[in-house]
């Protein structure tokens, strides 16, 4: 069943954006290709189609044409007509947004919807994630994501929006909401925030995929390119972030001659073409390369991160960005001077929602000798209700540490 799990949470998106273009309707897109994996569960039950993606597609999109058929009230043969239409549309339709992906991103950015609908509409149209998931990634309650979704979908059936991809001069318009949908994509998929999973691999790839799409589609567009190096130097650790149990491995500990140096290579080229880019992304693409390039932990730039901290919070100023901000000064200018920065944000209630500022202090503390601190913040974080199972295990494992340090004294 775990390999049915993952291979709908692979094929789900690709399929949905399929099938709403073809049949131009969100929910009956998603509902049919909800009852293609509940067929596929008795259907693969002893063996799993060479291409289950193609074999979704096909059930689903049956299943679709059943619930237009049985909601038309027109006669058989202008039914017949109208079918014809929609099987040749997908073979007929020119546009440069060739991926159905993509196509929906550019889609679900319509203007008539509100930024934070678009966003979770959309990563629960392409990537299938829960709502949960996405109330964990925006770090919203689950109720207003859910509430987000349906208005959403309820806007776009009763204003009759087309499910139609603007034309190509207006795509950069659309752009800044396909980008932060694709880093959502793959931050899901890199950390994991639920399930026994720390990676979700087929979330890693598709961002990857999706950002070099973006960039082929929009070769001069500065922001595309430093998302593109952003995933690609993230993605090159990907490998040495669990050991073979699945235990979570921290940056400064993993094997750095075991990263992907032709990620390392293509995440920097992508990097210097992203020169003058004026979103979130190039700072941040700035520290991972930092990380990519030290030699060693201890060779690493805290002063140069940190900046690249500050260049961030001039574009995206947010407790989160801060939050991960003080661990870096913690670095730079010592572990008090970290704790400090830390405290000037900490009673921020969007980071309520997560865990990070417990797992930050704890880390800073442990650092800094206090163990009995860091004991109690590393508790704290284990208790939060937005912890995975490899994150909950990793926090245990700190807490080890820290009860054999005070023995030890």
């Amino acid at each position: 069943m775990a390999t049915l799990d993952s291979v709908f949470r692979r094929e789900w998106g690709p399929t949905v954006a399929t099938i709403a273009r073809w049949s131009g309707d969100l929910t009956i897109a998603e509902d049919a290709v909800q009852e293609a994996c509940a067929q596929a569960v008795q259907a693969w039950a002893d063996e799993m189609p060479d291409n289950p993606g193609a074999w979704l597609t096909a059930v689903a999109r049956n299943r679709a044409l059943d619930r237009l058929r049985r909601e038309s009230q027109r006669t058989g043969r202008e039914y017949a007509a109208v079918y014809e239409e929609m099987t040749a549309r997908a073979d007929i339709e020119l546009h440069p947004v060739r991926d159905d992906q993509l196509r929906m991103m550019f889609t679900c950015a319509h203007p008539a919807l509100d930024r934070a609908s678009q966003l979770a509409l959309t990563l629960r149209l392409i990537s299938g994630l829960t709502t949960a998931e996405i109330a964990r990634a925006l770090l919203q309650s689950e109720a207003a994501v859910r509430q987000r979704i349906t208005r959403a979908k309820n806007k776009i059936r009763r204003a009759n929006i087309p499910l139609r991809v603007p034309p190509a001069e207006l795509l950069p318009q659309r752009t800044p909401h396909v980008l932060a949908c694709i880093y959502s994509v793959f931050t899901e998929g890199y950390w994991s925030t639920a399930g026994p999973s720390a990676i979700r691999d087929e979330l890693c790839d598709e961002g990857v995929r999706l950002a070099g799409e973006l960039c082929a589609l929009l070769p001069d567009d500065r922001d595309a390119r430093a998302l593109s190096a952003l995933v690609l130097l993230h993605d090159s650790r990907r490998r040495t972030r669990v050991d073979d149990t699945g235990a979570l491995i921290p940056l400064d500990e993993q094997n750095r001659s075991h990263w992907d140096r032709g990620r390392i290579a293509r995440g920097l080229d992508q990097l210097r073409r992203a020169e003058g880019a004026t979103g979130p992304y190039l700072p941040q693409a700035v520290i991972a390369a930092l990380h990519a390039t030290a030699h060693s932990w201890r060779a690493t730039d805290w002063a140069t991160i940190c900046l690249a901290y500050d260049r961030l919070l001039e574009q995206l100023d947010s407790p989160v960005v801060r939050a991960n901000r003080a661990l870096a000064i913690g670095f730079r200018d010592g572990f008090t001077a970290g704790l400090a920065a830390l405290d000037a944000v900490a009673d921020d209630p969007l980071l309520a929602r997560s865990n990070s500022v417990a797992v930050i202090r704890a880390d800073l503390l442990r650092r800094a000798g206090r163990t009995d601190e860091a004991r109690h913040w590393y508790q704290v974080a284990l208790q939060h209700e937005a912890v995975s199972d490899p994150a909950a295990a990793f926090l245990r494992r700190r807490l080890t540490e820290c009860d054999t340090s005070t023995a030890a004294t």
